[in-house]
């Protein structure tokens, strides 16, 4: 029997727009939240949920131009239920992983970076300065050294 899921006829990619597929909304009100496909209606357009307790996103039906398909998955049947969707995806901690994951830790530098007063700002330009100087002198004792055994 041939083996016909997404993966094997199309190798190349990794993320498909399938049933519990986690996204990101990147349009909207609800811009930045995570939210798990539960039905796929046509081409252009699926219904996601959050679940809403979880995440905050209420059911509703999004054109796929406003997702961003991340890696992570939950085993959930076509049209489940709020209570399925919360438990497949407290189960799976994936609001933990993405948090964990290069996407996650880059968002929430974004968001703590946005949230300096200027002070806080002028700290930080303050000891990047000292990082580079202190980088730039061990370079130089580096040079020296691998020229005088040369």
């Amino acid at each position: 029997s041939a083996d016909y899921s997404p993966a094997s006829v199309m190798p190349l990619f990794n993320r498909f727009i399938e049933i519990g597929r986690i996204v990101m909304i990147s349009y909207g009100k609800d811009t930045g939240k995570l939210a798990t496909i539960i039905d796929v209606l046509d081409s252009k357009r699926v219904l996601v949920d959050g679940p809403s307790s979880v995440t905050g996103v209420a059911r509703q039906i999004l054109p796929v131009a406003r997702l961003v398909l991340t890696n992570f998955k939950i085993d959930i049947p076509r049209a489940s239920g709020l209570a399925t969707i919360k438990e497949a995806f407290t189960k799976a901690e994936i609001a933990k992983k993405f948090a964990e994951s290069a996407w996650g830790k880059k968002i929430q530098r974004r968001e703590t970076r946005s949230s300096l007063s200027d002070f806080q700002r002028f700290q930080v330009m303050v000891l990047k300065k000292k990082r580079t100087n202190a980088v730039s002198k061990a370079v130089q004792t580096l040079k020296k050294a691998s020229a005088k055994k040369a």
